[in-house]
C-alpha cells in the first residue's frame, strides 16, 4: 500500500500502543497532544528572558492587508537586525497582488521590493528570505505562465530571475547557496537535488533523485510505488555541508500544463513524504527516514530537531526524544540560534483552549522547563486553500521571536522581544 502524506497525517492519531513503543515519530497517547509538565515549572537558565517582560506587537500597522512571514526554518529579520522582510497581498486568500516589504525596525518605514506576486498559497507564500549577508533576497513566484526564482537587491530593487520551472527551498542568511527544486506537481526534468549560488547563477547537482531510489528501494517503493520520485523542500545547514530534502511524486490524476502555461492548480497534486539528508560535498546519502514531520536544522549543523520534540542525528539517523515536554500538537518548530531553546507553534485544544486557538511556546532544548508566550485565535485570516500557520522564528540574537497571527480579516506578522 502506498501511503501519502496526507493519508499519514490522518490516521497516526489512531496508531496501536505498541506501534507507539517502536517508532519515536508515532503520536502519543493523547492524539491532540498537551501531557507533559506545567509552563514554568522548571528552572532553565536559558528560558528565564522568556518567562517574564515579553512585549509582543504587530510588526506592521499599515491597515488592509495581510502581512505573512514564510516559513519557521527561516527568520525574517535581516543578518544585521535591522530589518524584517514579510509578504503583503490586500486579498482575501493571500495568493496574488503579493509584494515583498522590508520595514525598518528603528525608524518604523517600509519599502516596497517586489509587487505582483502570484504564489502556490499563502501558506508558505513567496519563500522569501534574506541571503547573501542580506545584499539580496530571494523568492519564488509565478510569471507568464512559469514558476521562477528570482533574487532582488534590497539597496538597488534591481531583480535577477535565476531559475525557471524551479522553486527556492531554505538556505542560511550568511551564504549564496540556497536549495531549489523542480515545482513539485510538476517537476518534469528537475527531479534532483540542486543547489543554486545566488551570486554566480550556477546550479549545481548535488545527487539525482534515481540514485535516491536506488540506495532506498525499499522505502521508496512502499511509499511511491515505481512513479518517478523529486526532491524538494531542501534546507541546506549552517556550515553548508549538509541538505536535508523531501521526496515527492505526482499525484496520479495530476494533468502536466503545457511550458509557458503553468498556473497554481490551488489543491494538492503531489504526495510528500520521506527525508533524505545529503552531503553537499560528495553527494553521499547519509540515511533515508519515513517520516518528514517538520524538521529544522540545530545550529551545530549535525543535529536536526522535528515533531514530537525529537532530535535526529543528521550522520546517523540515530533519533531520540527531548525528555519531559508535552506533545505540540501542529508544531512547527525551530531552534535558538545557540541552540540552548527552540520555539513552536501548537493548537491549543489539548491545553484548554477552544478549536482554531493556537500558541507559541518557547522550550529548554534539553527539556522539562517551558513556558507559553503567546495565544490567540488561529483559524481565521487569510482565506487561502492551504491554511498559513505561526510558523515561528527567533531573530539572528536570538532575542526575538516572530510568528504569523490568524485571526479577524487579515493574517499578521507580531514579534516578541524576550524580557531582561
Amino acid at each position: 500500500m502506498n501511503l501519502t502524506r496526507r493519508r499519514f497525517l490522518e490516521i497516526a492519531g489512531v496508531t496501536a500502543a505498541a506501534s507507539r513503543a517502536a517508532r519515536v515519530f508515532a503520536q502519543p497517547p493523547n492524539p491532540r497532544g498537551g501531557g507533559g509538565p506545567a509552563p514554568d515549572s522548571g528552572h532553565s537558565t536559558a528560558l528565564a528572558p522568556w518567562k517574564s517582560g515579553v512585549k509582543i506587537s504587530q510588526v506592521s500597522d499599515v491597515p488592509g492587508r495581510h502581512t505573512i512571514h514564510t516559513y519557521f526554518n527561516v527568520t525574517p529579520e535581516s543578518p544585521d537586525g535591522k530589518s524584517v522582510l514579510f509578504y503583503t497581498s490586500p486579498v482575501a486568500d493571500g495568493q496574488t497582488q503579493g509584494s515583498l516589504v522590508v520595514r525598518d525596525r528603528a525608524t518604523e518605514k517600509e519599502r516596497t521590493l517586489v509587487t505582483g506576486l502570484d504564489c502556490e498559497d499563502a501558506h508558505r507564500v513567496a519563500c522569501q528570505q534574506w541571503i547573501s549577508k542580506g545584499r539580496r533576497i530571494i523568492f519564488h513566484d509565478l510569471r507568464d505562465g512559469e514558476v521562477v526564482v528570482v533574487t532582488v537587491d534590497p539597496a538597488t530593487l534591481v531583480q535577477r530571475v535565476l531559475a525557471k520551472h524551479h522553486m527556492v527551498s531554505f538556505g542560511q542568511q550568511n551564504s549564496d547557496l540556497v536549495p531549489i527544486y523542480g515545482v513539485h506537481f510538476q517537476p518534469d526534468q528537475y527531479r534532483d537535488v540542486e543547489l543554486l549560488n545566488a551570486a554566480t547563477g550556477e546550479i549545481r547537482t548535488i545527487a539525482k533523485a534515481d540514485a535516491i531510489r536506488a540506495a532506498y528501494p525499499q522505502q521508496v517503493t512502499a511509499l511511491y510505488g515505481q512513479k518517478p520520485i523529486s526532491t524538494p523542500f531542501g534546507t541546506i545547514s549552517p556550515d553548508l555541508n549538509l541538505i536535508f530534502v523531501k521526496l515527492s511524486a505526482t499525484d496520479d490524476g495530476y494533468v502536466p500544463m503545457p511550458p509557458g502555461q503553468m498556473k497554481w492548480p490551488h489543491s494538492y497534486q503531489s504526495d510528500r513524504e520521506g527525508l533524505v539528508v545529503v552531503e553537499v560535498k560528495t553527494g553521499k546519502l547519509l540515511f533515508f527516514q519515513r517520516d518528514w514531520g517538520h524538521p529544522a536544522w540545530f545550529p551545530d549543523s549535525r543535529q536536526i530537531l522535528n515533531y514530537h520534540n525529537t532530535v535526529t542525528d543528521a550522520y546517523t539517523g540515530k533519533t531520540v526524544s527531548i525528555p519531559n515536554l508535552p506533545e505540540f500538537h501542529g508544531q512547527h518548530l525551530t531552534p535558538s540560534p545557540d541552540g540552548k531553546l527552540f520555539v513552536t507553534d501548537t493548537e491549543l485544544e489539548a491545553f484548554g483552549g477552544k478549536k482554531g486557538e493556537w500558541g507559541v511556546a518557547v522550550c529548554d532544548a534539553a527539556g522539562t522547563d517551558w513556558t507559553w508566550i503567546a495565544k490567540f485565535q488561529g483559524s481565521e485570516g487569510a482565506t487561502t486553500w492551504r491554511k498559513n500557520h505561526p510558523h515561528p522564528a527567533f531573530s539572528p540574537d536570538g532575542k526575538r521571536i516572530y510568528y504569523n497571527v490568524n485571526s479577524g480579516t487579515w493574517t499578521t506578522l507580531h514579534v516578541a522581544e524576550r524580557g531582561a
